[in-house]
């Protein structure tokens, strides 16, 4: 499921290429917004179709090797654990996995280079061997095997970096977090159910999803505003020089701690100054702790942060 420091960073992408483009309706920016989430909901699914395309890579060499004209002995008695993985299967036969992927048209089959590289790389790892060569063995190790392989293997496989890359620009930020789902699917994955169990949702709640929509108009309904208010707490900077990634994302900070009450303040800081410091410059994390500590200030004073809940009262 989409995190909100996903969301974030999928309205970062959005916000800036709005600045860029010299704005535009708020409604275009939205359907941006979920047009990329739906994205990043495309590649979860689109990385365990990888995963199948290895398995089924795998599966064809078994045959091809068994129809030599003159078959080993190890040609007609293949070990096919890895083919006959428990966690894989299921996969194969989730419903819902499996309508989504068809009806997102999801296939490596005009880049098989990458199933092929990734099937090599697992093929020579140690763990493969070693789960290859065990005597008998649980649902519990078939499902530590997969998770070998999407700890050890996919976030660090360049050429499918390159292929993702080609597709989507933003994919390549989302590979870290949608191995992540898929951990935490597989993680959740029970034996006794043919399908495994449910795929993660887009959203973890409607909260999440109201999150993104308030967040990303009220964030272009005020920038201009809260520009200014930036400005006005950098008079010793020519607001032109600042990078425009900071500005950005201290406006979106101060969207969320204003439009937000039931965030707390600490939170909203943490989450942008952590965006800083992957997003823009070396110390971009530094100047917008300090310039938005100052904001803070006024803007509790002026009563337009107030935080409520249970602990947040005076945040």
């Amino acid at each position: 499921m989409i995190s909100r420091r996903l969301i974030r960073i999928k309205i970062m992408q959005v916000i800036y290429a709005w600045l860029n483009n010299e704005g535009g309706d708020i409604a275009k920016a939205e359907r941006s917004l979920w047009f990329n989430i739906d994205k990043t909901y495309d590649l979860y699914h689109y990385l365990i179709v990888l995963l199948l395309d290895v398995k089924n890579y795998a599966q064809d060499r078994i045959e091809i090797a068994g129809n030599k004209i003159l078959p080993t002995f190890e040609d007609l008695h293949p070990n096919t654990r890895f083919v006959n993985n428990r966690i894989l299967q299921q996969f194969e036969e989730n419903k819902a996995f499996k309508e989504y992927a068809f009806k997102k048209k999801l296939s490596w089959r005009d880049h098989d280079e990458v199933f092929k590289k990734l099937y090599y790389v697992v093929l020579g790892s140690d763990y493969f061997k070693s789960y290859m060569e065990l005597t008998e063995t649980t649902y519990a190790i078939e499902k530590q095997f997969i998770v070998d392989v999407l700890t050890n293997e996919l976030e660090n496989l360049d050429l499918m970096y390159h292929v993702l890359e080609e597709q989507n620009i933003f994919w390549n930020d989302d590979i870290e977090f949608v191995i992540s789902m898929i951990l935490r699917t597989v993680d959740r994955f029970k034996e006794n159910n043919p399908e495994g169990g449910n795929m993660l949702p887009l959203f973890k709640n409607e909260e999440d999803q109201e999150f993104a929509k308030t967040l990303i108009r009220k964030i272009i309904l005020n920038y201009d505003n809260y520009k200014a208010l930036i400005e006005k707490h950098t008079k010793n900077w020519e607001i032109d020089r600042i990078a425009l990634m900071d500005i950005q994302l201290m406006v979106m900070a101060i969207t969320e701690m204003v439009e937000f009450p039931e965030i707390p303040i600490k939170v909203t800081l943490n989450e942008y100054i952590e965006l800083a410091k992957y997003y823009s410059t070396n110390k971009s994390n530094e100047f917008i702790n300090g310039i938005l500590d100052k904001i803070i200030v006024e803007l509790k004073e002026d009563k337009k942060i107030i935080k409520t809940g249970r602990g947040l009262i005076g945040d």
